[in-house]
């Protein structure tokens, strides 16, 4: 694949820390990592919120490894969380859990990011699925990053899966970027010339005191500032393994094929920031039932029509990578919908968001105790 470079991968889940019997957010994270030292090592993190808890996998060289260190880890959380009376649910939001009654983590990272931002920090009580793709340099990582923009609302329709906040059926099937887009820098990137052209801009910023480092840059991609990769960040936090190993699965691939191009001097079509951000809109609000814009024919198509194309760009790489039944699984989201929609479904037949809870903790939990464990691999540190 590609003169040999391997397309490693790494992934960050974000969990939500849930009571066992009240179905709300509890700020015990510390009780979490505490118990899961023998047996998670590093693989668990601190967030801001304590009722938050984020797992990692190490690097992987595949979407196998992927999937089976996925389950490993996360059959191991289930367990230290049961143990000391709690639950973790993958989700974007939690349904009806106040931002104001959840603890900030006492460190000084956080209460920097507190300081200077205020009720936008203490409120962005959300939670969001990382993944990390090898780059072979970071000049190739810009190339790509700016063609990958395209493909950043298709992806996130297919994740989408926060359709409440704070006890209201919000109109969003993504409510979790609504509430993230008051933090600065977020959203889609600019469009970048060079690697110089991008750490011009980090120095600017640096120089004049507006951020430390380049990690204060939250898009929803970014050529990570300290390791060779490229990092998605616009997915709400999944429910299920299949559906976080099949949105790992796609971004690898695109990240193939979009070098493959390069290497083969084949270029994408670039479009202005301004219209991606329009399909991402349209993608928040309705998922995969969205009419999303296909800018060269200038009119508006399905989601659906345009994950099939997508599913044709990417596939002559998708064998090459060996996940070809973790990208079709998109096919499967489409046919049960996103965790957003079959939260909407249980909350439409029961009228009870803490059954919507008990969804979410079962289907986080479905399938897990019937896979052995397996050891962790090198760390990707955030």
């Amino acid at each position: 694949m590609a003169e040999g470079h391997i397309f490693t991968l790494g992934v960050e889940e974000e969990f939500q820390i849930i009571d066992a019997k009240t179905r709300d957010l509890v700020s015990h994270v510390s009780k979490i990592i505490e118990g899961g030292k023998a047996t998670l090592n590093e693989s668990l993190k601190h967030e801001m919120h304590e009722s938050v808890v984020e797992m990692e996998t190490g690097i992987c060289n595949n979407i196998n490894e992927v999937r089976e260190e996925l389950t490993s880890l996360r059959k191991r959380l289930v367990k230290v969380a049961r143990e000391n009376g709690l639950r973790v649910a993958g989700g974007g939001t939690h349904p009806f859990s106040d931002w104001q009654k959840n603890n900030i983590t006492p460190k000084e990272r956080y209460d920097k990011i507190v300081s200077d931002m205020g009720d936008v920090a203490r409120g962005n009580l959300i939670f969001g699925l990382h993944v990390h793709v090898g780059i072979p340099d970071r000049e190739e990582g810009i190339r790509i990053q700016n063609v990958m923009r395209y493909f950043l609302p298709h992806i996130y329709a297919l994740s989408t899966n926060s359709p409440f906040w704070i006890g209201r059926n919000t109109g969003f099937k993504s409510f979790r970027q609504e509430i993230f887009a008051k933090f600065p820098r977020t959203g889609i990137p600019s469009y970048f010339n060079s690697v110089a052209e991008f750490d011009a801009y980090v120095n600017l910023l640096v120089k004049t005191g507006t951020m430390d480092n380049a990690k204060k840059i939250w898009w929803d991609l970014r050529v990570h500032p300290f390791y060779p990769t490229i990092e998605f960040r616009i997915c709400d936090m999944p429910m299920t393994i299949d559906e976080t190993v099949c949105l790992a699965a796609i971004m690898q691939s695109l990240v193939a094929k979009i070098y493959k191009m390069h290497q083969q001097n084949t270029s994408f079509r670039s479009y202005r920031r301004l219209l991606l951000t329009e399909n991402k809109w349209r993608a928040s609000k309705a998922g995969i039932d969205a009419n999303l814009i296909d800018f060269g024919k200038e009119k508006e198509v399905p989601f659906r029509d345009l994950l099939e194309e997508l599913l044709h760009f990417i596939d002559d790489v998708v064998d090459e990578l060996n996940c070809r039944k973790e990208v079709e699984y998109a096919r499967e989201i489409m046919k049960m919908g996103t965790g957003a929609d079959r939260q909407l479904a249980v909350y439409h037949k029961t009228k009870s968001l803490k059954k919507v809870v008990d969804y979410m903790i079962s289907e986080t939990e479905k399938g897990l105790f019937d896979i052995p464990a397996r050891k962790t691999t090198k760390r990707i540190n955030k």
